[in-house]
């Protein structure tokens, strides 16, 4: 009789949604006090850091919360991002932010979770600045959530 390990989501292995939800208030905690990044995000909703904890979270393989109970999509994110003009300084600088943070709450730290995890955030990154470029991305509002895994992301960007 052979048992099959069932493999955990990113979601599950990283310890839920309250784990999410404690990354990304601590996170924009410490972007609120950053001289690069603070005035970008001073004038953030409340609900902002829940948002993309949900956000996130849903990716990884978790609830759709920010799908249904937050009523967004990966469309919604995506214009959130329009026209912003983000800069590589202020990606580098968000992504040592949140690394950060995920060190002082301790998320896993084997490679696998952290390989994953590292990639998601740094292609998440790279489109959001892309994105800040434009004032319209040619993308259809029920385009499908991004589903992040432990593997690999398929293939090479191409816009």
């Amino acid at each position: 009789m052979t048992s099959e390990k069932k493999i955990p989501t990113l979601y599950e292995w990283a310890g839920g949604m309250p784990v999410f939800e404690q990354l990304m208030k601590a996170f924009y905690d410490k972007v609120l006090q950053d001289e690069l990044l603070g005035p970008v995000f001073r004038h953030m909703s409340p609900q902002h850091q829940l948002h993309v904890a949900h956000f996130i979270a849903e990716v990884f393989g978790g609830p759709k919360m920010y799908s249904e109970d937050d009523n967004g999509s990966h469309f919604a994110m995506i214009q959130k991002h329009l026209g912003r003009h983000l800069t590589e300084q202020h990606r580098k600088r968000w992504v040592a932010l949140l690394l950060e943070t995920a060190d002082t709450l301790q998320l896993p730290d084997d490679p696998e979770f952290r390989s994953a995890f590292v990639a998601y955030i740094e292609w998440g990154t790279r489109i959001a600045v892309i994105n800040s470029r434009e004032e319209e991305v040619p993308m259809k509002p029920d385009e499908p959530m991004p589903e992040w895994g432990w593997g690999e992301p398929g293939g090479p960007y191409i816009p």
